[in-house]
């Protein structure tokens, strides 16, 4: 099979003005006769809303952004300004008013969530022809075209998406094939450089031009197998379906042309938060094409409508691009920009405190959010002696507000990072508060929910082999290492997948009988079970056949381990998610609805792993019904699209909150300075806000100053129930008076290393000390075990010098530099 992704970069892809064509014509897509533009207008059901209730309640701005025709429209909508309610008019006014057809319609949401819940309010307006519509996640729309078009890239319509965890251990093994030592090349560290080259859609042959030392060289040979691999094993990552949904267009004019001439209409939700290679897809479908000279019969690009707030652009560790939304009217030469600032969520107080913060980035579009809703209270600040304290106070103020009438679930605590729930949790547990940590161990990612599903997704797909050797030996049943070594080795020699390597076992040389027995055993099971997905039997069916017939089931049931019983349990709610996902005609994601509706397919076993495989984090927030009765924890991140209307805002000291990786760098602080404006702006009604004098680092007290966020806040409109004066001062070695050596951090950035440089030194006595390089911040560097990174901030002097280093999934480590086994790039 031909490596796919060999088309070059985007240099055929130059942004060039676009004009919305309104209600363009459109021809008949490959799938379905009802999929045109005018000539396929639908009369209004009876359950549709008239035209005065489609604009009810909207105000000046909301009404423009619903009724705008023509250009390409771009609507900044601030926090709580009512987003979600002019998409779904919108997109109603659209089937309702402009006729239409609900096919003709994409509109991107980022979570499955939100794309449920949209298309379920466009139906309350329009009625059932609202099911017609393509509302999904980029990746859901990807994996949808995919699935029609994967043969034009080299694969089967029953391609596989591996998730991060079957990625990393398909990078296991590829690092073991290029004997690169994974100590010095971690998986995470190589994937996450591989998934920045696909966002910004560089394949393997512009990777490996691009590597400029013997690292990135390494790393692009890696990418070249990881991608073959994966090529060989029918499957593609999450990065790939936007990636090869781009190169599909560009490499095939006439399936581009077939997806413009359907959708006639285009949304996209959170604009701000876009990487290259969506942006490249939302330009694929909408933009002039470039290589129309007015001679050909090309439809015209659809009409385009983006809704976003540059001010909530808090995701560029993923590849998000802010430019996309900033340079939107530049890459769209006669777009309109409509602003909406009325914000119907929090407080004036809490929206002036929010305005004040975001004032500080440099560059952004100004707008004030502003709300007839009233001053309210204000804001509640507390310093605490340390971590513990500050989780106290949280605590106890939860407590009180509970008593006034408040319930738990109003309540949400935010932090930066993951690792500060931990104390939250500790004191929780003592005081009795019922709480729930959004972000923990997904559902998905259990153990035994995954080796159930490696088992479906070999049934659909046999090439699968990340999957399949998951699987192999799992109950145990004999199958070893020599042997799966015996049978690997036949594979690559015969240039078989590794199933049918496995189905002729008995040619593998050096294999044993016994094993030969075994091997046979397993693949007569997933035979006979195969035929059960060909035949299109339930997905619930096959699952719990398969957990069966496979003897995993009954290797739980017998176990006298308590866990095991709740693994069991776990497996029971697979089977119970399977269940609903085959009594639910809507259910399978890259079903096209038109298709669905028509009766012309039925929910598949491939389709249930679509689903499973394409579930955000963001899709695992509980329902407000779920935690009523629960206190909510979760990071910042995790919090954008969601309020509450109590929010304990924690951290907020320099190097917590801003997060130390920022502090030497103009553009991250920025953006830690949006996420500091999401946070504020998921308040409804009270807004706290704390952090501590001490906080636990390393195993040792690290003093941080007060985050510069707070000095940002309006004076006036916080009321700080505790002061730092009122805690323990802490002691530093420049507290006495004694002036700072030179190189020494300033008062505003001061953090004390002391202590864990001591640590550092301690447990490093017996090594031999080496020579000190010369770093500056921003500078490149690799680690022996950590893989590449960049020096975000240094601390102290000669033998003393603290280098705190960014290597992206490993964190932010703190090195010192006599000892840190750490070379310049």
């Amino acid at each position: 099979m031909n490596s796919p992704f060999t088309i070059p970069g985007l240099e055929h892809l130059q942004p060039s003005g676009g004009s919305g064509s309104g209600e363009a014509a459109g021809g008949q897509s490959r799938s379905s006769a009802v999929e045109g533009g005018d000539e396929a207008r639908v009369e209004r059901g009876p359950r549709a809303a008239s035209r005065e209730q489609l604009l009810e309640g909207l105000n000046d701005p909301q009404r423009a952004a619903v009724v705008h025709e023509g250009a390409p429209l771009l609507v900044v909508a601030g926090a709580g300004s009512g987003k979600t309610r002019v998409l779904t008019r919108r997109i109603a006014w659209l089937v309702a008013e402009r006729g239409a057809h609900p096919g003709s319609i994409l509109a991107i949401t980022f979570t499955n969530k939100a794309a449920a819940e949209m298309k379920e309010r466009v139906e309350e307006l329009v009625g059932k022809r609202a099911r017609l519509m393509w509302v999904s996640t980029f990746h859901s729309a990807c994996v949808r075209i995919l699935r029609k078009e994967a043969d034009k890239l080299g694969y089967k319509a029953s391609f596989s998406i591996y998730d991060a965890a079957d990625s990393k251990r398909l990078m296991g093994l590829v690092l073991k094939e290029l004997e690169l030592d994974p100590k010095k090349y971690q998986p995470n560290a190589v994937l996450n450089w591989i998934s920045d080259r696909k966002n910004e859609l560089v394949d393997v042959d512009e990777a490996a031009k691009q590597a400029s030392n013997a690292f990135e060289e390494a790393y692009a040979r890696a990418y070249r197998t990881y991608q073959r691999r994966l090529s060989e094993a029918n499957a593609m990552d999450f990065d790939d379906l936007i990636m090869a949904t781009v190169h599909l267009f560009m490499a095939f004019p006439d399936v581009r042309e077939t997806y413009r001439r359907r959708f006639r209409h285009v949304l996209v939700d959170e604009y701000q938060d876009t990487n290259h290679a969506q942006y490249a897809l939302i330009h694929q479908l909408c933009a002039h094409d470039p290589e129309d000279d007015g001679s050909a019969q090309r439809v015209a690009p659809a009409e385009l409508m983006v809704v976003g707030d540059a001010d909530q652009s808090i995701y560029a560790f993923r590849g998000a691009n802010i430019r996309n939304i900033l340079d939107f009217e530049k890459d769209f030469a006669d777009a309109t920009s409509i602003l909406l600032e009325q914000n119907y969520r929090s407080t004036q107080t809490i929206l002036a405190t929010a305005n004040q913060v975001i004032g500080h980035n440099k560059g952004r579009k100004p707008k004030r959010l502003w709300t007839d809703a009233g001053d309210g209270d204000k804001i509640v600040g507390w310093v605490a002696d340390d971590e513990h304290a500050e989780a106290r106070f949280v605590s106890d103020e939860i407590d009180r507000l509970v008593d006034a009438g408040a319930r738990p679930g109003d309540v949400a605590v935010f932090y930066r990072t993951n690792a500060q729930s931990r104390v939250f949790e500790e004191i929780f547990m003592r005081t009795g508060q019922p709480y729930k940590v959004v972000g923990g161990v997904r559902f998905y990612e259990r153990k035994e929910v995954r080796d159930a599903l490696a088992y479906l997704r070999v049934l659909v797909n046999p090439a699968d082999e990340i999957s399949l050797r998951r699987i192999l030996n799992t109950p145990k049943r004999g199958i070893g290492d020599r042997a799966e070594a015996c049978v690997s080795a036949y594979a690559e020699r015969e240039r078989i997948t590794f199933f049918e390597a496995l189905t002729k076992a008995h040619l593998a040389p050096g294999i044993a009988t016994r094993s030969l027995k075994n091997i046979q055993g397993f693949v007569d099971v997933m035979t006979e079970v195969a035929q059960m997905v060909e035949a299109d039997e339930r997905p619930d069916v096959i699952l719990e056949t398969i957990l069966d017939r496979s003897g995993y089931l009954a290797e739980l049931e017998a176990s006298d381990d308590p866990q095991d019983g709740t693994r069991v349990e776990n497996l029971a709610e697979l089977v119970a998610v399977a269940r609903e996902f085959a009594e639910d005609p809507q259910a399978g994601p890259s079903a096209d609805p038109t298709d669905v509706e028509a009766g012309t397919v039925s929910p598949g076993l491939g389709d249930f792993l679509e689903r499973v495989a394409l579930v955000a984090d963001s899709d695992q927030i509980p329902d407000a019904d779920d935690t009523a009765g629960v206190v909510t924890l979760m990071t910042l991140h995790t919090a954008k699209g969601l309020e509450f209307p109590i929010v304990f805002l924690t951290g907020l000291e320099d190097g917590v909150f801003p997060h130390m990786r920022a502090l030497g760098d103009a553009s991250e602080l920025e953006e830690e300075r949006r996420l500091a404006y999401v946070g504020i702006t998921r308040a409804r009604q009270k807004l706290y806000v704390s952090r501590a004098v001490v906080r636990s680092a390393w195993g040792a007290p690290s003093h941080n100053p007060a985050s510069r966020f707070i000095d940002e806040f309006p004076v006036d409109l916080v009321d700080w129930k505790r002061t730092a004066q009122m805690a323990p001062r802490p002691r530093t070695e420049y507290s006495r008076g004694a002036s700072a050596p030179m190189g020494a951090p300033t008062a505003a950035g001061r953090r004390n290393f002391s202590s864990a440089a001591a640590r550092l030194d301690a447990v490093s006595k017996a090594t031999s000390a080496r020579e000190i390089p010369s770093l500056a911040p921003g500078d490149r560097v690799v680690h022996d075990s950590f893989g590449m990174g960049t020096v975000v901030a240094l601390e102290g002097v000669a033998e003393k010098s603290v280098a705190s280093v960014d290597f992206g999934s490993a964190g932010v480590k703190r090195l010192l530099l006599r000892y840190a086994p750490l070379e310049k790039l």
